[in-house]
């Protein structure tokens, strides 16, 4: 089955392309996602993570 799809595969122009591409995308959505993880501030993860222990909200049916 590997052989099919590589011999497929191969047979498209222009498909070296497309691992080069999927692994900047990978690499520059982590980058920003370790970028804004050091930047975020203190407050605002303290807000966030106490949301799900809230027992203010008790609009639940």
């Amino acid at each position: 089955m590997l052989k099919f799809v590589k011999n497929h595969m191969e047979s498209i122009t222009g498909v070296e392309i497309y691992p080069i591409i999927s692994l900047l995308i990978f690499f520059i959505f982590f980058v920003v996602l370790f970028w804004w993880v050091f930047t975020a501030k203190k407050d605002y993860i303290k807000k966030v993570s106490n949301l799900p222990l809230d027992n203010q909200n008790n609009d639940i049916l």
